[in-house]
């Protein structure tokens, strides 16, 4: 096909910007459902960029549910039939963005940690367990605990048993997993942050042990609504240095995925 699309602007996260380029033109119509997207060399000759970014920007749209790789024929516009969930991540990079994404979590989290303690089997709880362990472990070790903080929350989804949350979450955690970086990094600045998470954390456990979701959908929406406490009140040297590093990762996170 020979159709041109508009040209970007040099610049930082240049494959978000051909990502956008490219979801623009296909929501558009241009290409049409259906249609082949042109080859790697003419994006990268069109957009003027390498073929890393041309690479990483068609992940980000098949990511999105926009195209599909069709072996040995090439890239394909897909017949959606619904619209794709889809988050802009360019303002991530912010202390708000940050904060606006726990809201998500604490929206999801309260749920799944009171379906959690309805139908946690004694595996389950011995998965969370292993998980909050693993996460002692390794912010005794100097670690900020940020994988291991998913690994547990992962534990407590697979407890509630609903294969649509889990999989909402597994989307979700191309965005989350970068939050929680950058919450772990605030908390392990200061020794209290760090023992409130815990604390935290051992409230959830124990009210999904005990089977009662009143306790456990109360415990998760306190320790989110405490991330978003601890979040205000970190220094703010942390956000002009590396809180903003971090969260800006959420933007590269999310074209990986």
């Amino acid at each position: 096909m020979s159709h041109r699309f508009q040209s970007i602007t040099p610049g930082v996260h240049l494959s978000e910007q051909v990502a956008e380029a490219l979801s623009a033109e296909i929501r558009a119509g241009r290409p049409a459902a259906g249609d082949k997207l042109p080859t790697e060399a003419a994006l990268v000759e069109q957009f003027a960029v390498s073929r890393t970014v041309v690479r990483e920007a068609v992940s980000r749209l098949k990511s999105l549910g926009l195209v599909e790789s069709r072996q040995g024929s090439g890239v394909f516009v897909k017949r959606a039939a619904f619209a794709p969930l889809n988050f802009d991540a360019r303002s991530a990079a912010s202390m708000q963005a940050v904060i606006q994404m726990v809201e998500v979590r604490r929206a999801l989290e309260a749920e799944v940690a009171a379906l959690a303690a309805q139908r946690r089997t004694a595996v389950d709880v011995k998965c969370i367990r292993q998980a909050m362990s693993a996460l002692d472990k390794a912010v005794k070790a100097g670690g900020d605990g940020a994988e291991e903080d998913v690994n547990y929350h992962r534990a407590i989804a697979d407890a509630a048993q609903n294969p649509f949350l889990i999989s909402t979450l597994d989307y979700l955690r191309q965005f989350l997993r970068g939050v929680t970086r950058v919450t772990r990094a605030n908390e392990a600045r200061r020794a209290d942050f760090a023992g409130q998470v815990r604390e935290e954390h051992e409230a959830i456990t124990q009210a999904i042990e005990a089977g009662d979701p009143l306790q456990a959908r109360q415990a998760a929406a306190r320790h989110m609504d405490n991330a978003i406490r601890r979040i205000e009140q970190a220094d703010p040297a942390f956000w002009q240095q590396e809180g903003v590093q971090l969260a800006s990762a959420l933007l590269s996170d999310a074209i990986r995925h």
